[in-house]
C-alpha cells in the first residue's frame, strides 16, 4: 500500500483527527500533529505552537470541532500520482516505498491529506468531540490535546 496503516480501529476518532489537525493549523498557524495516538476510549495529539493556548482558545477548539461535525462535511477519497498532488499536500510523512500512487482523503473543503486509514462517510457520523484536557510543555513548545468522541 502507499502508507503504513496505523491500527485505526475507530473511524470516527480517526476522522476527527483530520479535523483537529486542520483546526489547529487554522487557529494557531502550526503544522499537523507530530505525535498522535487515536483510539476509541480517548485520543491524544501533540502540536508545536508558539504560545500556550488560553482557556478561551481551548474552548474555541472544542466549539469549532463540533461545528465542523455538525456541518456534515463529506469524506471522500481519490488516488493520485506522486507528481500530481493537490495544492498544499506534502509527502513528508509518506514513506518512499516506490509506489507511484497516493490515497488522498478530503473532508469537504476543510482538510486534504494523504491517508490510508478508515474514515466515516461524513462528519455528522463522528459524534460529539469532547476536549478532556490539555498539557503545555514550555521547553518543547508542545501542546497536547486529549479528547474523546462520544
Amino acid at each position: 500500500m502507499m502508507i503504513e496503516e496505523r491500527d485505526v480501529s475507530f473511524p470516527p476518532a480517526h476522522t476527527a483527527e483530520h479535523l483537529l489537525n486542520q483546526t489547529m493549523i487554522r487557529m494557531f498557524g502550526c503544522g499537523r500533529s507530530f505525535n498522535a495516538h487515536v483510539e476509541r476510549k480517548k485520543s491524544k495529539m501533540s502540536f508545536r505552537l508558539d504560545h500556550k493556548p488560553t482557556r478561551q482558545e481551548e474552548k474555541d477548539i472544542e466549539r469549532r470541532m463540533n461545528e465542523l461535525i455538525d456541518e456534515d462535511l463529506p469524506v471522500t477519497f481519490e488516488v493520485v500520482s506522486r507528481d500530481n498532488l493537490p495544492e498544499g499536500v506534502t509527502l513528508e510523512r509518506v514513506p518512499d516505498n516506490g509506489s507511484d500512487t497516493i490515497r488522498i482523503v478530503r473532508i469537504g473543503d476543510y482538510d486534504v491529506c494523504p491517508c490510508i486509514g478508515k474514515h466515516v462517510r461524513s462528519t455528522s457520523q463522528i459524534g460529539r468531540f469532547e476536549l478532556l484536557g490539555t498539557n503545555w510543555d514550555e521547553m518543547e513548545r508542545s501542546f497536547r490535546v486529549r479528547f474523546k468522541i462520544v
